[in-house]
């Protein structure tokens, strides 16, 4: 059995949302764009039914994904860590120690991370890092331009 997927009550309503898209629009969509392709003949060289087929496949192949994901997660219940120590759902600001820089993150799971939009995966290094810390605890990170410290500033439980 795979390791079952965080997701916080929003990504899981996205998810449900996006499998009850596929289930009864797109899937109409690509069958009808391959009805219309067949009846264009010859389907050996027939470059439109290729494409819905790709199409298809392309469809199919997410929506396993995301039933699979449905079939194994494990809801991060915001709010239900408490203020003192870093957590999943979380928002934690950090200080920067070499550039004396506030930085803001939430702590999400690996199928929400978003490091330009401030999510970071609890798996990730720096939320690994980062997982029950306090406020004012050191963590040192290992990045590809070499060691970054950071200072716990503020947590703040996403209620």
């Amino acid at each position: 059995m795979a390791n079952p997927v965080k997701l916080t009550p929003a990504r899981l309503k996205e998810l449900q949302d996006e499998m009850v898209w596929m289930k009864t629009v797109r899937e109409k969509e690509v069958a009808e764009q391959i009805k219309e392709a067949r009846s264009f003949g010859d389907l050996s060289e027939n470059s439109e039914y290729d494409e819905a087929k790709n199409e298809q496949g392309k469809l199919y192949s997410r929506e396993a994904e995301v039933q699979a994901i449905l079939d194994n997660y494990i809801l991060i219940e915001e709010g239900a860590s408490d203020d003192t120590r870093v957590g999943l759902g979380c928002t934690v600001t950090v200080l920067d120690l070499d550039l004396e820089e506030e930085e803001e993150y939430r702590i999400v799971g690996s199928q929400e991370a978003d490091p330009m939009s401030g999510r970071i995966s609890e798996e990730s290094p720096f939320g690994r890092a980062l997982m029950g810390k306090e406020i004012g605890d050191e963590v040192t990170v290992d990045a590809p331009m070499g060691a970054i410290a950071y200072r716990v500033v503020n947590i703040t439980v996403n209620r």
